[in-house]
């Protein structure tokens, strides 16, 4: 299948960041060239007047919850951890795999191909990945037995599923902890070596509040990051997620051992965790930040153009410095970056010949997107866009959505289905 975007602006994220006014062929699963092409093909896209960008990359987030979705707003965070861990504890395989399904269709009209999870049943969420069409890492969650209503030990859970769907396309096992709260020393490394056996992604949250860092020092001793790095913990295949209560000293370790960020500064304001994460620092120490929605119950959101914003904004005005976090280097961390977070860099994250062809296209005819100036572009996309510009979707060289119609699945059903889920969750609060 020879697929022909042709006329557009090209965003690619490149190493030099370049800016091409163009055409992009593809051939079945990959960007075969960039620039002006008049080959016989397939398949036209027109993208005359639109703004083209790799698919998005969220590193963070929970997608089946979106069937909790404002459940639990507007209260306080211990009473909000009540609540989810109850709801945690009743939900179904149904309502599991249709929340999944109404994540996926919410992150493919907001423009995102590949998403990092966190979550239990990433078996029910990974068939709602694939019909989706877009890619999931999916982080089985591990705990000490003690902690957790999943039925036999967590790390064994993990590991087959890994064993099972390590072979689907477009599905990606990873090892997703749960915390420094609920996951003993034992259990870290009984991860970490899985995970470095079968060269799997490790994500866990770390020092997202201020409790959490003191309950790991009257526990071990250390804070959270410091604790993790003295048990040798920390390793270039970790992207942790919030790192928001951060001192220097565990900025140092995490980036001598190759650590990778997931910062979720949405969901972080929204629960009034405190703490704004030390994001240029970790960029000064030569860490890799990129960024995570979180799950529907603490952002309410899965659109990572907000995230953008928001990330840009919130370090701003915390340090009275309008220069911190330009334009260019958030878009960075919600493409590139999360691509190398993910250690895909080679296959997605920009649009380069050779690379999969993940790419999204804006429509250039929203008022807020201009006016188009190559200058001002990058700008526009981080400070002004939002979701609901993107009006197509490929993943790995598929259509995934054509001008705001899904192609992959029976959009309506699916969030009917969704809706009929989440009413028979509610109604068993």
């Amino acid at each position: 299948m020879r697929t022909l975007i042709k006329n557009g602006k090209i965003v690619t994220q490149n190493c030099n960041r370049e800016i091409i006014d163009g055409d992009i062929l593809i051939e079945n699963d990959r960007i075969v060239s960039i620039g002006r092409c008049d080959e016989s093909v397939d398949k036209i896209i027109d993208a005359a007047g639109d703004i083209i960008l790799p698919g998005l990359i969220n590193t963070h987030t929970h997608v089946s919850m979106t069937s909790l979705k404002g459940l639990v707003d507007d209260v306080t965070f211990p009473a909000f951890l009540d609540k989810v861990f109850h709801l945690d504890d009743i939900r179904t395989p149904r309502d599991l795999e249709a929340g999944a399904a109404q994540g996926c269709i919410e992150m493919i009209h907001s423009g995102t191909t590949t998403f990092l999870d966190l979550y239990y049943s990433e078996d029910i969420i990974a068939k709602a990945v694939e019909r989706s069409g877009i890619r999931g890492v999916l982080g089985w969650a591990v705990l000490d037995q003690q902690f957790t209503t999943q039925k036999g030990d967590p790390l064994d859970n993990c590991k087959r599923f890994y064993n099972e769907f390590k072979n689907h396309d477009r599905i990606y096992p990873a090892v997703g902890l749960q915390g420094v709260y609920v996951c003993s020393t034992e259990t870290f490394m009984r991860a970490k070596e899985f995970a470095l056996e079968e060269d799997l992604t490790l994500t866990f949250h770390l020092s997202e509040t201020r409790k959490e860092v003191s309950d790991c020092k009257k526990k071990e001793g250390f804070r959270p990051g410091d604790y993790l790095a003295n048990i040798g913990f920390f390793n270039d295949h970790c992207v942790a997620a919030h790192s928001a209560w951060l001192t220097m000293n565990e900025v140092r370790a995490m980036a001598a051992a190759g650590v990778k960020v997931s910062s979720c500064p949405v969901s972080n304001m929204k629960l009034a965790t405190g703490g704004v994460a030390p994001i240029p620092e970790m960029i000064d120490a030569g860490m890799t930040i990129s960024l995570g929605t979180d799950g529907s119950t603490t952002n309410n959101s899965l659109d990572l153009f907000g995230e953008m914003k928001f990330v840009s904004l919130l370090q701003k005005s915390s340090r009275w410095d309008p220069t911190v976090l330009p334009a260019q280097q958030v878009l960075d961390f919600t493409t590139i970056n999360a691509a190398k977070a993910l250690r895909m860099d080679s296959e997605i994250g920009s649009i380069e010949a050779g690379k999969k062809a993940d790419i999204i296209i804006l429509d250039g005819k929203s008022p807020n997107l201009r006016p188009i100036f190559p200058e001002t572009l990058v700008s526009n996309i981080v400070y002004s866009s939002y979701g609901l510009n993107v009006k197509t979707v490929i993943c790995d060289g598929k259509i995934v959505m054509e001008e705001n119609t899904i192609k992959t699945m029976d959009e309506w059903k699916e969030l009917e289905e969704a809706n009929e889920a989440a009413q028979e969750l509610h109604e068993s609060i």
